[in-house]
């Protein structure tokens, strides 16, 4: 039996996991815990670590249009999370401590994967092996990978946002609202008037932060922006993003508050909600202090603060191809957040694509290319032929030819993408029928 080293057990190394045993090919899945990064708290595989969310589920968005294509493909991880997925309007959010039990429990069930807690600190380049240590790789890891790419490679930085506990949040000022109504009264809705708001975004941007050390020079992907961060972007800067009040009227009132913080459901029973888009660098106490003159909030109990930690990518183009296969090693594979891509479900669609194709390496077979019209295909190039700056890149309608398609009607346009995609995927499905049967 042929068999493959995957280290890293996150969404990208299970989903790998995942795709190569069902083919038959014998998986050796490295997981470091019981030793955890700052940013993980759950001894399971998969574990989510800064939002419970896997976005939309609207074909018409890059979010969605992504899980549908997996979903084609038989990703094990996005069938998990429609399985374990808790009311959050039209997204695609989970139960994160249910989600990353099942996928743990699935894969030990699986006869032809061994998972080893163990933490690898070195690269065999002579036995096929996939990458996925993750945005967290440990430090010895990363020296490795260096090593193995003959540069220092790249890093950013991110922030994981608070957690409220439901009973602390007080209902005389908060309200349940979808934006424009769109959902199952999903989200906890938290008003501000324009004299709270001034004094929480002065509080805020002049709040203390983490004494980073070794963080001075880090590098802030826009995609996970610190609130405080994108807050002294100016005034208006977190109104018009995260505090955004569009499509959300007070019903008490009827009128639209001047800016509101939106809270998430996290969990079935609906006890601990997440604040969104407020992953944060502020001290714990400053955390408490700041966030509790938000209205609503004034008794928040907090179950979980926000961290900082430092997310490793590699410099991509040059080094892999679009099948996340190593340019110079050939049965050396990435995969995930260190591969370049940003977010869940991107992580698990390279988890995807690296595990068939190790499957097609090892059976001297064609490798798999995906259409550059397809969200897949095009985070796959994205990733290989990315010219100047390189930076981790999240699904987005932009990334496959979206200005060739003249069609005023956004909706309309991006469901024409949509369903475009979905069909080259099934073409590709029965071309290549060895793969996928």
């Amino acid at each position: 039996m042929k068999e493959v080293n995957i280290i890293g057990g996150g969404l990208a190394g299970c989903e790998s996991a995942y795709q190569l045993a069902k083919r038959g090919i014998k998986v050796n899945l490295y997981d470091m815990k019981p030793k955890f990064t700052p940013a993980h708290k759950n001894e399971n595989l998969g574990e989510l670590v800064c939002s419970n969310s896997l976005k939309s589920n609207d074909i018409t968005t890059a979010g969605g249009l992504l899980k549908e294509e997996l979903r084609k493909l038989d990703s094990l991880l996005i069938k998990i999370a429609d399985e374990t997925r808790v009311p959050a309007g039209n997204s695609l959010s989970v139960d994160r401590n249910l989600f990353a039990e099942r996928i743990t429990c699935f894969l030990e069930n699986m006869d032809n994967v061994s998972i080893i807690r163990k933490e690898i600190t070195n690269i065999d380049i002579n036995f096929p092996t996939i990458i996925a240590t993750g945005p967290l790789t440990s430090d010895e890891m990363s020296k490795s990978i260096a090593k193995l790419l003959g540069t220092d490679g790249l890093y950013f930085f991110d922030a994981i946002a608070p957690i409220v506990a439901y009973d602390s949040i007080n209902f005389d000022i908060a309200y349940i609202k979808d934006r424009y109504d769109k959902g199952d009264g999903d989200y906890i809705n938290l008003p501000f008037n324009k004299e709270e708001y001034l004094n929480f975004y002065n509080e805020l941007i002049n709040g203390e932060i983490v004494k980073l050390k070794d963080f001075e020079n880090s590098k802030v992907y826009e995609g996970c922006m610190p609130i405080e961060v994108l807050a002294k972007r100016g005034e208006d800067a977190i109104r018009f993003g995260p505090l955004k009040p569009v499509g959300l009227k007070d019903p008490r009132t009827d009128k639209t508050p001047y800016a509101v913080v939106q809270l998430r459901k996290e969990s079935f029973i609906n006890d601990y909600y997440n604040m969104v888009g407020f992953q944060t660098n502020l001290t714990y106490p400053e955390q408490k202090r700041i966030f509790r003159l938000i209205p609503g909030l004034e008794n928040a109990e907090f179950l979980r603060l926000g961290t900082m930690h430092k997310n490793t990518y590699i410099n991509s183009p040059g080094v892999l191809k679009e099948t996340f296969q190593m340019i110079n090693y050939s049965n050396i594979f990435f995969a995930g957040q260190i591969s370049g891509v940003e977010g869940y479900v991107e992580s698990i669609a390279s988890g995807l694509v690296a595990g068939i194709n190790m499957f097609a390496y090892l059976n001297n077979l064609d490798e798999i290319t995906f259409d550059k019209q397809t969200i897949i295909g095009a985070l796959c190039k994205y990733i290989a032929y990315k010219t100047g700056e390189f930076q981790p890149m999240s699904a987005n309608m932009g990334l496959i030819n979206y200005d060739e398609i003249r069609m005023k009607d956004k909706k309309e346009k991006n469901l024409y993408l949509a369903n475009r995609s979905l069909n080259l995927i099934e073409l590709l499905k029965d071309k290549e029928k060895y793969i996928w049967n």
